[in-house]
């Protein structure tokens, strides 16, 4: 079944990625004309998510409207960076500047287990929100490696594989990212709603 919705994102590198991972579904991922989404001031990924949700519903009422907020969470650094994973090294932080921080802080860590994960707030057009989650369990390397991906991609490991996640082919990212769980799980919901 075809079926399509608005994509609550002005971050290029996840509308191509989430592009790539629903290439398969007969769906159209629209880009709502906005000049900037309101600030991510939740405390949990799921605030966050529906705060760009809520926002474009309102300009865009009765259609399917998908906000997505996603992070790394290192348990041992209390949850860091979390909801302010893009912005850990501060509001004008660029992914090299996060994750110099992170590594600065994990250092001394023994624990070095952490997880990306991906929250989608879907807001139908009757009002109702859904939502949808992907996580993907690795760890933080010592070093970066890789050239693949964005973000936190070229600290994060995958023992499995013995490699960073900016070290997979966009193929192997895609089966297993926390990003691809929750967007496929979407992609299922959609197709059988619509």
């Amino acid at each position: 079944m075809s079926f399509k919705f608005f994509l609550a994102t002005k971050n290029p590198g996840k509308i191509r990625e989430i592009k790539e991972i629903l290439k398969n579904f007969d769906c159209t991922i629209l880009l709502p004309d906005i000049a900037n989404f309101p600030p991510e001031t939740g405390k949990t990924f799921q605030e966050n998510a529906l705060i760009k949700a809520s926002f474009v519903a309102r300009i865009y009422p009765g259609t399917y409207v998908a906000g997505e907020d996603s992070g790394l969470v290192v348990p041992a650094l209390n949850g860091m960076p979390g909801v302010l994973s893009s912005r850990f090294a501060g509001q004008d932080a660029d992914d090299g500047k996060n994750i110099e921080k992170l590594l600065k802080y994990c250092r001394h860590l023994k624990d070095r287990s952490a997880y990306f994960i991906c929250v989608i707030a879907l807001i139908e057009p009757s009002g109702t929100c859904r939502f949808f989650e992907g996580r993907l369990y690795g760890k933080i390397a010592q070093k970066p490696a890789g050239s693949n991906g964005f973000g936190y991609d070229p600290v994060f490991e995958i023992p499995e594989y013995g490699k960073t996640v900016a070290q997979l082919t966009i193929e192997e990212k895609n089966k297993i990212s926390h990003r691809a769980k929750a967007f496929l799980q979407l992609a299922e919901y959609l197709k059988m709603a619509v």
